[in-house]
């Protein structure tokens, strides 16, 4: 397996198969464009089967943290890590952009997730169950 960041709009359109539709080119490159967003694809024989989202957010009173805005991982590759190496891939990345912590939102029922992040070092912050990952400052 191979985790590289994504760069062009072809490699986005290349996984939209791990997207709940088709990846548009202008919205695509409008996400590549925009600072603190980050789109990391997982290779697997040169295919993509799998993919991370995530969102640096700011704010002058706490600094910048990620968001995990959405993971995904192809249905023939799963329960093989590459959700968690994803994960743990774009929780460097956060920590090597000089983020404090990183957090996602899950649904309560989402077993899978929740064992994908928890497995992936996230811990239960709340009631409702936003998971995050402490980062060195």
């Amino acid at each position: 397996m191979d985790i590289r960041p994504a760069r062009t709009p072809t490699e986005l359109q290349a996984a939209e198969g791990l997207f709940d539709g088709p990846a548009r080119t202008d919205w695509s490159q409008r996400f590549l464009a925009a600072p603190g967003h980050l789109m990391l694809i997982a290779y697997v024989d040169g295919v993509p089967a799998g993919m991370v989202s995530g969102i640096e957010m700011i704010h002058p009173d706490k600094g910048t943290e990620m968001c995990l805005y959405e993971l995904s991982v192809d249905e023939a590759h799963r329960r093989r890590g590459i959700g968690r190496a994803l994960t743990e891939a774009l929780a460097a990345e956060a920590e090597s952009r000089g983020c404090y912590g990183m957090w996602v939102g899950v649904d309560t029922d989402n077993e899978a997730a929740l064992s994908t992040y928890g497995a992936a070092g996230a811990r239960d912050e709340g009631v409702f169950r936003m998971l995050g990952w402490p980062l060195a400052p």
